[in-house]
């Protein structure tokens, strides 16, 4: 039991915000399409999380206004004092990048 109690991993509220171009395949014009916040234990389950949200169509929620996630778009994860981070949907994953990308 209390080996249990030391390796369970600790689950943290991140603030996602999903940017994406006006268009299907362009790379200028991101834009704010939504805002949520999503429990997870790192960056790679919450991104998971968001892009299955966003591309399953029972999971989508009523008020997003946007398409489904598809190569280009980007997802901001905010985690205040601690730093904001930039991941784009490439042909082969989710890349870091940096935020100038984001225009």
């Amino acid at each position: 039991m209390v080996y249990s109690l030391l390796n369970k991993s600790r689950t943290y509220t991140f603030d996602i915000t999903v940017f994406q171009t006006p268009f299907y395949g362009s790379t200028r014009g991101y834009k704010e399409v939504y805002r949520l916040d999503v429990e997870g234990n790192s960056h790679e389950i919450v991104i998971q999380k968001v892009f299955r949200m966003f591309n399953v169509v029972d999971c989508i929620p009523n008020d997003y206004k946007g398409r489904f996630m598809s190569t280009g778009d980007i997802l901001l994860i905010d985690q205040g004092r601690h730093g904001q981070y930039y991941y784009k949907l490439t042909s082969g994953g989710w890349e870091k990048i940096n935020r100038i990308q984001v225009k």
